[in-house]
């Protein structure tokens, strides 16, 4: 079926239902770009309705095509293909990711490519990944086998559409799954152009929907019956509705949820290289990213030293359009979401912060029409401040002082939050002694930022349950069953 497309955008302004574009029944989602404020379209939603049809499909679908039964080696080559069709569709799938939620260009351009590769680890896996063989208590063989969940439900942020439709959509598929995807309301139009590769790759028609539209349409994914596993990454509010919707069906939940990280400068640490890295781990991606290290701990004996060289950091990174390559960072996703960061800066302030550096929109070029927003460091605040306790998915960072490893391991675990950490030392001893102590599922020493797709990601506490990423990520869409033959 061709498309109807949007005039401004030339994207697909209709749903990818079952593996086709079809119009949707929802009422239309305005495209707004956050660079220039300028409405650039539209894009189709789908009704609760289209929801049901659409689970309905994949169901039918793993039946009529024997997807969850065929053998690796041939859904690994699918995942191959679709690696293939992200790539040669990158700079078109980059472009809309850039137009829907302001990332740079060469950002972009790097998620996508990510984005591919997610699916090329996960055909790797998908052939050579091997069944258990536990040892036998008597006179019997047993094999522990992995078998597919069904449909899975798949719901997506707005921060890194890309990344995080792939590692929900490729994994699900090696496991065997069907899946159906509703992406944020603000970047459907990227989200589709995903889909299309996927279906591009060789899919099964029926196997993969992607569902744009707003709260009704997540709500009724999760709630619907043949579902058989929910995977959601996003806000701790929202999963912990998603949790107690799907724990009424005991359905199998996997949450990728808030981070509040605390980023950790010991005295003995090379100040100038965790500075580059600290600015990094929070103005990168403009601070939306769940993983953005927001808390940053000093140790009081630096903290004015460190201060200074953060300082000469920040402002290296250059607040432009995402379309010039000059631009470090571009502008927050949405005026909703700069209106927000906005309010926390005043709240600190109110709680008696001061600003060490931004604090305001930047001014000229263009910018004061878009949804820019200055990279900034609050000071004078402590612990149990609302910055340094609330996620604000925006590019603000909180300094604090700490004293002696205790002190930081107290302060730093005081979180509802356990997405990620990092900490700077040159003591080994010492790093291995703190990266055990924190409470959260990554910890980066003397780095910050580094992802593996190879390598299980979460959190603790408020941060979510489950794993994504590595074997454990494929995993997770799939249930264990025990054969036991008798000798």
């Amino acid at each position: 079926m061709t498309p109807t497309t949007n005039s401004q955008t030339d994207q697909p302004a209709a749903i990818l239902l079952a593996g086709r574009m079809e119009t949707g029944a929802g009422e239309p989602l305005p495209v707004v770009n956050p660079a220039t404020g300028e409405s650039v379209g539209f894009c189709g939603t789908a009704s609760p309705a289209q929801v049901d049809q659409a689970v309905s499909r994949a169901k039918r679908a793993l039946t009529d095509s024997g997807w969850g039964a065929w053998e690796p080696h041939r859904r690994a080559g699918v995942l191959h293909a679709i690696h293939d069709a992200i790539l040669a569709d990158l700079d078109r799938i980059a472009g809309l990711q850039m137009l829907e939620n302001g990332k740079t260009r060469a950002e972009s351009q790097a998620q996508a490519r990510a984005a591919a590769g997610v699916f090329r680890y996960y055909a790797g896996v998908c052939e050579t990944l091997q069944e258990e063989m536990p040892p036998a208590r008597g006179p019997y063989f047993t094999m522990t086998v992995h078998e597919p969940l069904g449909v899975v439900a798949a719901l997506v942020p707005w921060n890194s559409p890309l990344t995080m439709g792939a590692q929900k959509i490729a994994p699900a598929l090696a496991a065997g799954n069907a899946i159906v995807l509703k992406p944020a309301e603000s970047t459907s139009l990227v989200s589709l152009a995903l889909g299309e590769a996927c279906v591009a790759g060789g899919l099964p028609e029926g196997v993969l929907s992607i569902l744009p539209g707003r709260a009704d349409v997540g709500g009724a994914m999760v709630a619907n019956p043949e579902v058989g596993c929910v995977s959601f990454t996003g806000g701790t509010g929202t999963g912990q509705r998603i949790a107690a919707t799907a724990a009424e069906r005991l359905v199998p939940t996997i949450l990728e949820l808030g981070g509040k990280s605390p980023h950790i400068v010991f005295g003995d640490a090379d100040l100038e290289a965790a500075a580059k890295t600290v600015a990094s781990g929070i103005f990168g991606g403009t601070g939306q990213s769940c993983v953005a290290g927001s808390r940053l701990f000093v140790q009081a004996e630096v903290l004015d030293a460190f201060r200074d060289l953060l300082v000469a950091e920040t402002a290296r990174f250059v607040v432009g359009p995402p379309t010039d390559p000059k631009s470090v960072i571009g502008p927050l996703a949405s005026f909703e979401q700069r209106a927000r960061v906005e309010a926390y800066v005043a709240k600190g302030l109110e709680e008696g912060g001061h600003v060490i550096t931004g604090g305001a929109r930047p001014e000229g070029a263009g910018l004061d029409q878009g949804a820019y927003y200055l990279p900034t460091i609050l000071g004078g605040l402590d612990n149990r401040s609302t910055v340094a306790r609330e996620e604000i998915f925006g590019p603000v960072l909180v300094m604090m002082p700490f004293e002696t490893e205790a002190d930081l391991i107290a302060q730093a675990n005081d979180s509802d939050f356990g997405l990620a950490s990092g900490i700077w030392t040159a003591d080994y001893k010492k790093a291995w002694r703190v990266a055990r102590a924190l409470e959260a599922g990554t910890v980066w020493i003397n780095s910050y930022k580094q992802l593996s797709i190879a390598a299980p990601f979460g959190g603790f506490k408020l941060s979510g349950l489950g794993r994504e990423k590595g074997i454990q990520g494929l995993r997770a869409y799939q249930q264990a069953k025990s054969i036991y033959w008798g000798l």
